[in-house]
């Protein structure tokens, strides 16, 4: 029988910037899960985090990621929150990609474990869950039981490869002169020395 339902799972976030830590997480799912496609999408307002001053351009970390998932062909990166106004609200992405791709695509969302642990704050939260399959990808120090189990029930845990590798540490670095590398691909390392980011 052929395979009609076409399985997509999308990793959302500010990629602030992107770094191996996502990548490793994105493949994991999309092998272990039996995902066709990872679509990221770097968010361009996130509303939780308005008062977050150390957020930069949208673009320039769109064009990161862009550059960092270039060799894999299950990679896909989408400028849809970049180009929307106002807040990017996680349920709206979500409706604007159920009609794109149809009834005959399977939506997953991606999160950190320490996200589904924030899910008070994510707007429609309820409406998300319903839409779509929520993976929360496990990390190391992120306690899931502080999340209510009857979330839990609703979401897919999904253990990944302890890669303790954080966007604020790697602008920390950065700020201090030290060394990124092995951290980010290395043309995000250099985009980022060519745009002198995070300075």
């Amino acid at each position: 029988m052929l395979k009609t339902t076409k399985r997509i799972a999308v990793m959302g976030g500010t990629f602030n910037p992107i770094h191996y830590a996502h990548l490793l997480s994105a493949e994991q799912v999309r092998v272990g899960l039996g995902y066709d496609k990872i679509l990221f999408i770097p968010s361009a307002r996130p509303p939780h985090k308005v008062a977050d001053t150390d957020i930069i351009e949208p673009e320039h970390r769109y064009q990161m990621v862009r550059l960092a998932i270039a060799e894999n062909t299950h990679f896909e990166v989408s400028r849809i929150e970049l180009e929307r106004a106002g807040p990017s609200y996680t349920i709206e992405t979500l409706k604007v990609l159920q009609e794109f791709y149809g009834e005959a695509t399977e939506l997953a969302w991606i999160i950190g474990a320490d996200s589904l642990i924030e899910y008070k704050v994510w707007k429609d939260f309820d409406e998300v869950l319903a839409r779509c399959i929520m993976i929360a990808t496990t990390r190391p120090n992120y306690d899931l039981n502080r999340v209510p189990l009857a979330v839990r029930k609703r979401v897919t845990t999904f253990p990944i490869t302890g890669v303790d590798i954080s966007a604020t540490a790697i602008r920390e670095r950065i700020r201090k002169g030290l060394s990124i590398r092995y951290l980010v691909p290395e043309t995000v390392e250099t985009y980022i020395q060519r745009y002198r980011l995070y300075q």
